[in-house]
């Protein structure tokens, strides 16, 4: 395997240089600017964590296995797909300024502004697993050893699902939760990575590292939307009241089960591709 030709400074740096100039790019422009910002503001942020991280531990996702890293972006996109597609039926966000564009090029650029969520969380997680307070999570209590666990995981996530279609309206939790609920266990089945595993053994780390990495990435896609354009906006109910920028305060908590959802959708759809990751992360 060929070396990784940058060291983890380099590569920090040129995270840095992105972040700074496609934020302010972003803030301070005026008209449509998000459409072309967004991604490579993210980019650098993946570039930071994943330096810091080489620069930490002397690696990380992206200098251990280039092609793990780009699999990441590359399912990315088609599981945030499924997330709008599922808004439809519920509209708790929106965006603003997707009128000035076709629906091919609006398809094209959500796209490529999809595929960096999951290189996000995961790049953040990677970066909290270099430090030792994680090692803290690796003791709790034991879930998921029993087969009834998993079943009723699987048929609870289920009923959750039906719940959010039928009534969106009062189902906003269940959709970051369900498809955590009915895919983890499928996971663990079929012997593909599982938070199950995981807790089964009473090891809690994947788990808290993947909520922490969601709150610092939820509080970075809530901060850097809120000057942009195109933007996107929400509206959940019962929960419409103190708002940091665009999202309400309880609405945070949704990124806890989402980074989990993310976990078991990215490990499922490997599995039932049959394409192995050379090097896990996180573990």
């Amino acid at each position: 395997m060929v070396k990784f030709p940058f060291s983890g400074r380099q590569v920090l740096l040129s995270g840095i240089f992105l972040v700074l100039l496609f934020w302010g790019l972003n803030w301070l422009l005026p008209g449509l600017r998000s459409h072309w910002a967004f991604f490579p503001l993210w980019l650098g942020y993946i570039l930071i964590l994943n330096g810091w991280t080489q620069i930490r531990k002397g690696d990380s996702l992206l200098s251990r296995d280039l092609r793990t890293w780009l699999l990441l972006f590359l399912t990315s996109a088609p599981v945030w797909w499924i997330f709008e597609w599922l808004n439809k039926v519920a509209e708790y966000w929106q965006y603003l300024g997707v009128e000035a564009f076709t629906d091919l090029e609006y398809n094209i650029f959500a796209t490529i502004s999809f595929s960096t969520v999951i290189p996000a969380i995961f790049s953040t997680s990677e970066w909290l697993a270099s430090f030792q307070f994680t090692n803290r999570f690796r003791r709790g209590i034991k879930a998921g050893a029993k087969r009834g666990t998993r079943i009723f995981f699987f048929i609870l996530g289920w009923l959750m699902l039906a719940f959010f279609l039928y009534m969106p309206q009062y189902g906003a939790a269940f959709l970051w939760m369900s498809l955590y609920f009915i895919l983890d266990p499928v996971n663990y089945w079929l012997g593909y990575p599982s938070l199950l595993k995981e807790t089964a053994k009473k090891n809690w780390r994947t788990v808290l590292i993947l909520w922490i990495a969601s709150l610092i990435c939820g509080f970075f896609w809530e901060m850097w939307n809120y000057f942009a354009y195109p933007k996107w906006i929400y509206e959940v109910p019962f929960v419409d009241f103190w708002y940091i920028f665009e999202m309400p305060l309880p609405g945070y908590l949704g990124y806890l089960p989402f980074a989990l959802e993310l976990y078991a959708m990215y490990h499922f759809i490997l599995g039932i591709l049959a394409v192995k990751p050379r090097h896990h992360f996180i573990i």
